[in-house]
């Protein structure tokens, strides 16, 4: 998880940045007002100097010039500066800040008809001060900024407890089944009303999913009885001798398509359950048999076209499976390439880990690859009729027993080749050969 992301980061950023902007504006402030003040104050100081020391020097030409330890006074008349130093004598009337040899002066100036006067107030501790003034607010800074970090850390802390302490809890109660009971762990707040939210959607979640099994189980027992009533009657139908052979086909059309609506009941069952089966249909399976049975099967789809069906067999390869969903998803495959190949070859090959399907029909258009195991998606050149589900279903069954499934175009272009992987790892393969009794 980025922790960019958490709410708990958000709560300490939030309060980072509100202290250091409130501390940042702060001493802002405080260096502005100290600026303004200080030389608001030194410049009307100067001003009212000099003021009364022309009026009384006026009254009294013999006064002497003003002096002080920061403060130096000229008085000179026009055209006749030079025991004022150069810095200052050309500066004209008001008040200016001048910088002589390293250090910071206050200046004021007054250069009227009859006589000039300059007054020189030296600042330099003042920038000093007020340089210092800037560091220390600058660390001030630093510190609330840190106090706020800590501040946010421990209020998010305490904010995220109750929501962590749930969070927690609700890992932990991870493939628990029924009522959660987690509102009675938190007060009656925000966190406590979200608490009972969850356990009143964890209850009818639970419901819904029990609902959803019971009337699973139903449908396919209430499935399987017919089925099996029908797979009886046409193996007793078989079994006379005198049956013509046009009826004879018939009746293995009816016997091989209440299989394959067997196994696919049997297929979604697990499916919906994300069972893989257990006892007697969890032993290993031999996907040559499994082949060579449905290359049977979907014979009779052929008749009358110019097309070849042939089950090659590379190497002896078993799975761990019920025999059920080999057969639905090696079937839906194998259909899908008679449906769409209208002469050439269709070939199953069992290979080692692996069953490969090879067609020589249209292939599928690059951009739609994509989107083949798209529950409702049917190709641009699909024709006939079809809801689009099948692969979506061999994609999940696939994903169900980790096996990996991939399609794509011959590199000629003459058809399409189906891979479906079932040992990704091989030393699971290796494992699974040393088990000859097949248990898992």
């Amino acid at each position: 998880m980025n922790y960019r992301h958490r709410l708990k980061s958000r709560i300490i950023t939030s309060f980072v940045l509100f202290g250091t902007l409130l501390s940042v504006l702060f001493a802002a402030a405080v260096l502005l007002m100290q600026s303004q003040l200080e030389d608001a104050l030194i410049a009307r100081t100067l001003e009212q100097e000099l003021d009364q020391y022309l009026t009384e020097f006026r009254e009294d030409p013999s006064l002497v010039e003003p002096f002080y330890s920061r403060i130096q006074g000229y008085v000179t008349r026009p055209g006749r500066a030079e025991i004022v130093p150069g810095a200052f004598r050309d500066l004209p009337t008001g008040v200016h800040d001048v910088r002589d040899e390293g250090q910071v002066y206050k200046a004021a100036v007054r250069k009227d008809p009859d006589v000039w006067a300059f007054l020189t107030y030296d600042v330099s501790e003042n920038r000093e001060l007020a340089r210092r003034l800037l560091w220390a607010l600058g660390g001030a800074v630093v510190l609330f900024s840190l106090l706020s970090l800590a501040l946010g850390m421990w209020s998010a802390g305490r904010v995220m407890a109750p929501v962590s302490n749930l969070a927690r809890r609700l890992e932990a109660l991870e493939g628990t089944e029924g009522a959660l009971d987690l509102a009675r762990h938190f007060p009656d707040d925000e966190v406590g009303q979200l608490a009972a939210v969850v356990d009143e959607y964890a209850l009818k979640l639970h419901d819904l999913v029990e609902r959803d099994k019971a009337f699973n189980a139903d449908v396919s027992h209430e499935l399987r009885t017919p089925l099996a009533v029908i797979s009886g009657a046409t193996e007793l139908l078989l079994g006379q001798p005198d049956l013509p052979e046009r009826t004879r086909q018939r009746l293995l059309r009816i016997a091989r398509a209440a299989r394959q609506s067997t196994d696919i009941t049997t297929a979604l069952l697990h499916l919906v359950r994300a069972e893989r089966g257990s006892g007697d249909e969890a032993t290993k399976q031999d996907v040559g048999e499994v082949a060579d049975q449905l290359v049977e099967n979907y014979r009779p789809l052929i008749e009358g076209r110019p097309v070849e069906l042939e089950a090659v067999h590379e190497t002896r390869l078993s799975v761990i499976a019920p025999e059920a969903v080999l057969a639905v998803v090696l079937g839906n495959l194998l259909g899908n390439a008679l449906r769409y190949t209208h002469e050439g070859r269709v070939e199953i090959r069992v290979a080692a880990g692996l069953v490969r399907i090879v067609d020589t029909g249209p292939g599928i258009p690059d951009e739609e690859l994509p989107h083949v195991f798209d529950r409702h998606f049917r190709g641009s050149g699909a024709g006939g009729k079809g809801s689009g589900l099948g692969l979506s279903i061999v994609k999940r069954l696939c994903d169900l027993y980790d096996w990996t499934i991939e399609f794509r175009n011959r590199e000629d272009r003459s058809g399409l080749i189906v891979e479906v992987a079932f040992y990704p790892d091989l030393d699971a393969m290796e494992r699974d050969a040393e088990d000859p009794a097949g248990r898992v």
